[in-house]
């Protein structure tokens, strides 16, 4: 019996390359998310998280390598970053950080509607409108970029 040959991969197309302007306009919403952010005061860790939850949900191996050195910078620890993607079975996250990845979540999985609907309730309890809003912007930048990323299969290279 013989090992089927992979298929060859798809020469990389990367559209933030071909099409510069979108793109600047993608870099340009992340930029007003971050200033909604800091207005709402939102600790730019949350936003990390958050990050970093919508990219392991995704899949988004550029980003989670992106968004783990900021969070790292920003003094998150390798045991919290470690058990994020089952944050909920810990004690390792804050009120505020349970409700913001739970937003993300549902932000990233929109049709579920019950998970949505628990999630902005449970925000409620621990953040303003305000921060509501930029967690929710937050998550949809990232998609975003996630999808920008996946689909020009960027790289993560050992030598960065």
């Amino acid at each position: 019996m013989t090992t089927p040959t992979p298929e060859p991969a798809a020469p990389r197309l990367y559209i933030d390359k071909r099409s510069p302007a979108a793109y600047r306009a993608l870099v340009q919403t992340a930029e007003a998310v971050r200033a909604v952010t800091a207005e709402a005061g939102l600790d730019r860790t949350v936003a990390e998280l958050v990050n970093l939850r919508v990219s392991q949900l995704n899949g988004c191996a550029s980003c989670l390598d992106v968004h783990t050195r900021a969070a790292q910078r920003l003094g998150e620890t390798p045991r919290r970053l470690g058990v994020l993607a089952a944050w909920r079975d810990t004690e390792l996250f804050t009120p505020v950080e349970r409700a913001a990845l739970a937003l993300a979540e549902a932000t990233t999985a929109p049709t579920d509607t019950a998970a949505r609907d628990a999630a902005l309730s449970a925000a409620r309890e621990h953040l303003t409108d305000d921060q509501i809003s930029a967690v929710i912007w937050v998550a949809v930048t990232i998609n975003a970029f996630n999808r920008v990323s996946i689909m020009s299969r960027h790289p993560v290279r050992a030598d960065r």
